[in-house]
């Protein structure tokens, strides 16, 4: 079962970073990309193809995409088998994705037909598993011959004891906590960090320079405080390199991160997880998805819309507005399954078990989630993706936005045909307490998305529209 995470410290692995440790740079920039070449100068070696012509192209787009879109995992905790093939599958949905785009763009200048494609499938299959091999090599020898840097953390907070736990438990990091700086009395800090304390910030240089420590971070308000003055001022004569970590946890965070607007840090505390190459990488395989679903799902399609229309009077599809990205009305295709077509704008009955309002065939058709086949066209027109936030109708909406904090940041992406909530059980239910649990749900697909998770909601999807009975 798909569970909420406990918050944790914005990272971004998908950048170059420069607190990344050497070998974690060269993998990133220099090493995925160069293998992702070398496996293509392979696949085209066992054809017998020349590395000339449209492979030039399609080398330099994967180049570029490999380069920007490929990084290394997370690989927090204990490394095992389980964790390598996790790292296998990471490595190889991020580069089927972008396999995908250098696909669609050659096929939109048409030149795929100037293309073999055993050499195509020879390469989409090796790459990676040459990367995932490449990768772990490269971790392996680099990891173990990095001297890890030092540091110490000034303020035991709780960001403060999350961020030694991250530091520790990533190796990706390289980094060794020795311990805490705090000033207050040791009844004062949690039970567990009082062996941790190193002594009070005032003892800080000493300690720096008896003990080769690199990096600093202070957990402390970024304030002119005098404490903190102090604390700036006796770090003045140390090579030590200082990090101020602030506390964004008193926010509602959605896809934290760090930015620059022309050299001024900028902190965005809520951003959808679609800007960029990833608001791409999702609509290309919205797109896929949708028209390979439309394609084969054509008959039950056409199976479902005469079963509609001869067994109840009335349009085949309902139409509903609901809401959309950014709080945007959108009209939502489903099959009809019922008697009435409510248009949800100010009034909206949930449908409940033994509903009368639902048709026979309507039963049948929501039991088996049919009626929602539908919304593949509004994948493909744009206006919903395949993982999602489930719309709701504009009187749920109006009614619940007053009632639950956040509600309407859910609308940061675009309403999907099945979500992190759907597979968690929450399909239904329109008390305050469901509807609470879903936004939460909701929230965190937010926070947490990543293109693994996506595949993960779809298979569990798929699984539950045949084993749900609780369906109606």
């Amino acid at each position: 079962m798909m569970t909420l995470r406990q918050p944790a410290i914005p990272s971004h692995h998908s950048r170059v970073t420069s607190g990344d440790p050497s070998v974690v740079f060269f993998i990133n920039t220099l090493l995925c990309p160069v293998v992702t070449l070398l496996s293509l100068a392979l696949s085209l070696a066992f054809w017998s193809e020349p590395f000339r012509g449209p492979y030039l192209i399609v080398a330099f787009l994967a180049f570029i995409g490999v380069a920007d879109f490929l990084r290394l995992p997370n690989l927090k905790g204990q490394q095992s088998i389980f964790t390598s093939l996790r790292f296998l599958f990471d490595t190889a949905l991020r580069w089927f994705v972008v396999f995908g785009i250098i696909l669609g763009l050659l096929y939109f200048s048409g030149i795929t037909d100037r293309l073999n494609n055993n050499v195509l499938l020879t390469w989409v299959l090796s790459a990676p598993l040459l990367l995932w091999g490449g990768q772990l090599a490269a971790l392996h020898w680099g990891l173990h011959r990095v001297p890890p840097r030092r540091a110490v953390v000034v303020g035991i907070t709780d960001l403060g004891i999350q961020l030694e736990r991250h530091l520790s438990d990533d190796p990706l990091l390289c980094t060794d906590v020795i311990g805490f700086f705090e000033d207050r009395s040791p009844d004062r800090v949690p039970q567990a960090c009082r062996g941790s304390i190193l002594g009070q910030a005032v003892h800080l240089p000493d300690f720096i320079l008896q003990n080769n420590v690199d990096i600093v971070y202070i957990t402390l308000p970024m304030t002119r405080h005098p404490r903190i003055l102090r604390l700036l001022e006796v770090l003045r004569d140390s090579t030590v390199s200082i990090y101020f970590v602030p506390d964004l946890f008193v926010f509602n965070l959605v896809q934290a991160r760090f930015d620059l607007v022309h050299g001024i840090p900028v902190v965005s505390v809520r951003e959808s997880p679609f800007y960029g190459y990833h608001g791409i990488s999702k609509r290309m395989c919205d797109l896929a998805l949708s028209l390979v679903a439309f394609l084969l799902l054509s008959p039950v399609l056409v199976a479902v819309a005469l079963g509609v229309k001869v067994t109840s009077p009335g349009a085949i599809l309902f139409k509903q507005r609901r809401y959309g990205l950014d709080g945007k009305p959108i009209v939502v295709y489903k099959f009809r399954s019922m008697t009435v077509t409510e248009d949800g704008d100010t009034a909206y009955t949930q449908v409940s078990r033994n509903d009368v309002r639902v048709t026979r065939f309507g039963a049948f058709i929501r039991k088996t989630s049919l009626d929602e086949l539908p919304q593949l066209f509004n994948v493909i027109e744009g206006t919903m993706s395949i993982v999602g936030p489930r719309p709701h109708a504009v009187a749920v909406n109006e009614q619940y936005r007053r009632l639950i904090p956040s509600y309407m940041v859910r609308h940061k992406v675009k309403p999907g045909i099945t979500g992190l909530a759907q597979v968690n059980g929450y399909r239904g239910g329109d008390d305050l307490d469901s509807m609470t649990k879903r936004v939460d749900l909701d929230l965190a697909y937010l926070s947490q998305w990543s293109m693994r998770m996506d595949f993960l909601i779809i298979l569990k999807t798929v699984v539950m529209v045949w084993a749900d009975r609780r369906a109606y």
